[in-house]
């Protein structure tokens, strides 16, 4: 979806739809109309610029930019409802806008895409809840596979009482992917959905300073109780692991496998992390061009090369 179709959609569903009921604020439901105001936009009013969802050289090196582009003119409370699966109507503009995209996918034959959903670790049911919305709504294409992605905020759950510890969030994000293996029918959504994801990945500002050296003296995560982040090498280490189990067992039982997969910014490919490439099956890098260091390290080379670690490069996503 490019930021044209979002605003083409967004206008269709004000034009045809503004009397609905779409949003729930301090105990008020809102109709699609109500909440327009209450932003003071005018959807017609709207432009591609105004939308603000594009990333441009500004957004380079700059996590917190990069973030706020995916709020449609600054306002969270659009993103919560076009673009999020759980919301007052269970994320079903956001379904409608991906069923659209993959028909335009389908009518092209040799076009496909790898969206990307997040999971959290906040809650076990989180799960469940996305291959409902999944099931539900449709949402599946030949056209397309998903990538799980799960963003490094444990601090921020760990702060809020959230979470007791980061062994707790593991457990959250992987013990319904064992369950739904083991018994599929306890978890038919779950298990259904499974069958179009591909594999996850670990997203966060990369150039966060971490002051904890990832090592066998490290805490394991029953005993990561601060409200301090992991460092980026913990995480990946214990989802790699996890994520190795888990692909043995469904490869027993007949199932797909998930591949463990990193995208790294530009704010931290140079130098990578020693560990970092050992704990995923490819680095998948975004650059602006081929005199990034990354492309001319030695080390680079030597890592990769002999492990057979690919490492495939998204030059295009960096163009403005």
């Amino acid at each position: 979806m490019n930021q044209k179709h979002l605003l083409r959609f967004i206008k269709h569903t004000y034009r045809t739809e503004p009397d609905r009921v779409v949003a729930e604020k301090n105990g008020k439901k809102m109709t699609l109309k109500e909440l327009f105001e209450s932003l003071h936009m005018d959807p017609y009013d709207l432009t591609v610029d105004s939308l603000d969802v594009h990333a441009g050289r500004q957004t380079f090196h700059r996590f917190d930019k990069f973030n706020a582009k995916y709020n449609p003119v600054g306002a969270s409370e659009l993103r919560d409802l076009y673009l999020k699966t759980e919301n007052y109507i269970d994320g079903e503009y956001f379904a409608r806008i991906i069923k659209e995209v993959a028909g335009e996918l389908e009518d092209s034959k040799y076009q496909y895409t790898e969206p990307r959903l997040s999971i959290y670790g906040r809650s076990s049911e989180e799960w469940d809840i996305l291959a409902k919305w999944f099931i539900k709504h449709k949402v599946y294409s030949p056209n397309m596979r998903w990538m799980i992605q799960v963003p490094r905020i444990f601090d921020i759950f760990r702060s809020k009482k959230i979470l007791p510890d980061f062994g707790k969030m593991l457990e959250n994000i992987f013990m319904p992917l064992f369950e739904a293996t083991i018994n599929p029918s306890d978890h038919k959504e779950l298990y259904l959905f499974l069958n179009y994801v591909t594999g996850f990945d670990s997203v966060d500002d990369e150039s966060k300073h971490n002051d904890h050296m990832f090592s066998n003296k490290s805490p394991t995560p029953d005993q990561w109780t601060f409200e301090q982040n992991p460092p980026y090498s913990y995480y990946l280490y214990y989802m790699y692991a996890n994520i190795m189990l888990l692909n043995n067992l469904r490869k027993e039982r007949g199932e797909i496998t998930f591949c463990s997969r990193r995208t790294a910014e530009e704010a931290e490919i140079a130098p990578p992390p020693v560990s970092v490439p050992y704990t995923g099956d490819n680095h998948f890098l975004r650059i602006k061009s081929q005199k990034e260091p990354v492309l001319q390290s030695p080390s680079t080379t030597w890592r990769r090369f002999p492990s057979r670690i690919g490492l495939p490069l998204a030059t295009t996503t960096a163009c403005s």
